[in-house]
């Protein structure tokens, strides 16, 4: 399952992120290596995070979240964040890499959480069954690793204690870094990606072990596990042109991890932009251009069991 990176995939979430189950198959995703990545990527998008956690706190009441499960924590940011959102919860990382569910201990211990942040190595969805019961599910950019995504949310509303809640973290916008005209090549390169994108995507999806086709219907597919859905909220990052350098060095990072697997989808005139937005030496590179700017949107899907 994956780590919430940015959802590493969907808007450019390098999903962030993000999230995994045994990633077995020709899209698979270096999760480990892929750390240092992810975790800047949730730090950067905190304030987005934070304001999810502070709606949840007005859906669930903070006194009765007593255990939190994290599914697909990756290196742990939202974990912590969640545990900060609900100090009477113990907060659960799970996670299917060791290296990421280490970096979430480390993380929480560094903020003075060790005793109530606590990690889970799990495969999903063969290890449902060992998470146990929690008030407050955040699966975030993770149950799309999931083959049966339908099962898995009856898997999730089964774990559920009575009166509690999950909040599912899928789709959103795809996120934008770059102006339509970016000074050479044809205008609309990101567009192009993200549909490049959206191809890979759909591989990765089709290769996952029982892969069914399904909808993005979420809040349809939470009712019919038996959810009382309870909400839907979208949440912006949005930092404007001249980005900070470190929103910099993410945008080269997430860049420069899409060139293998969408350069094949690209045309040619499209590879050469990709590849020149990526050579430091370019004066219209990523690396130097004063036009950069990170805009995305997550979408908080909520329920409750009844």
């Amino acid at each position: 399952m994956t780590h919430d990176h940015d959802s590493a995939h969907r808007q450019g979430h390098d999903h962030d992120h993000d999230h995994k189950h045994g990633h077995h198959h020709a899209t698979h995703l270096d999760w480990a290596a892929m750390a240092p990545l992810l975790e800047r990527q949730a730090e950067l998008h905190g304030p987005l995070y934070t304001q999810a956690a502070d709606w949840l706190g007005e859906l669930v009441p903070a006194v009765g979240v007593r255990r939190t499960l994290d599914v697909g924590s990756g290196p742990g940011v939202i974990s912590t964040l969640l545990a900060e959102a609900f100090p009477l919860s113990e907060v659960v990382a799970v996670d299917a890499s060791p290296e990421l569910l280490e970096r979430a201990l480390a993380r929480a211990e560094a903020r003075g959480l060790a005793g109530r942040v606590t990690t889970l190595r799990a495969e999903l969805p063969a290890d449902f069954a060992t998470l146990g019961e929690a008030d407050l599910i955040w699966a975030g950019n993770s149950t799309h690793h999931i083959g049966d995504q339908r099962a898995a949310l009856a898997s999730f509303a089964g774990l559920l204690r009575p009166g509690g809640l999950i909040a599912l973290v899928e789709g959103g916008l795809y996120a934008r870094h770059l102006p339509a005209n970016i000074g050479f090549g044809r205008p609309g390169l990101e567009t192009r990606i993200e549909a490049a994108h959206a191809e890979w995507f759909a591989l990765m999806r089709a290769e996952l072990p029982d892969s069914k086709e399904e909808p993005d219907d979420w809040r349809g597919l939470l009712a019919a596990a038996g959810l009382t859905p309870s909400g839907t909220r979208t949440f912006l990052t949005d930092v404007p042109a001249p980005v900070p350098a470190i929103h910099r060095e993410q945008i080269v990072a997430h860049f420069t991890r899409l060139r293998e697997p969408i350069g094949e989808r690209l045309d040619a005139e499209d590879v050469a932009s990709l590849d020149r937005l990526l050579d430091p030496a370019n004066p219209l590179s990523l690396h130097r251009r004063t036009d950069l700017f990170m805009l995305s949107a997550s979408t908080v899907h909520t329920a409750r069991k009844g």
